[in-house]
């Protein structure tokens, strides 16, 4: 082997079993963070992965990530997230969805099933694990938010 295969055999790919998650990560209430893809346990240092579980008729507390982006991928079940100053937005999600949620945006994940859990896979794009849990009392009727165009139209 020569000295460059060397420096990938200990800095190259990681692979995180799903029994080694770290659930010591800022929570929310109503949901379940587990880290996967950290500093501590991948040598991360621009990303952060991990999982988000929701049991049926769950919903988090109203919260937002400061300065951090955020994907969420729906694995199984169905996410209503609602969103805004009051919530006062909503949209769903469903298995095989992305779900973006920008800087600083109040939201909240909702498990939509009544009786199968929400499995999500989130990713954000700092090591920080902000969570800024908020006090909000939301509106009654949020409005439903429809992604149109050509390529999502409206179903």
């Amino acid at each position: 082997m020569t000295e460059f295969s060397n420096r990938w055999r200990d800095n190259g790919v990681r692979v995180v079993r799903g029994d080694q998650m770290d659930p010591n990560t800022p929570q929310t209430p109503g949901m379940t963070r587990a880290a996967a893809v950290t500093r501590a346990s991948a040598g991360a240092s621009k990303i952060w992965a991990g999982t988000v579980n929701i049991q049926p008729n769950a919903k988090t507390g109203p919260h937002h990530h400061g300065e951090l982006e955020s994907v969420i991928y729906v694995v199984r079940g169905e996410a209503r997230m609602r969103w805004g100053e009051r919530l006062e937005y909503t949209a769903v999600a469903k298995a095989g969805d992305f779900i973006y949620v920008p800087p600083f945006v109040p939201h909240q994940e909702l498990n939509a099933s009544p009786d199968e859990p929400l499995q999500c896979v989130l990713v954000r794009n700092d090591q920080e694990p902000t969570v800024v849990n908020l006090d909000i009392e939301a509106v009654e009727e949020p409005d439903e938010i429809y992604w149109v165009d050509p390529h999502h139209p409206r179903v």
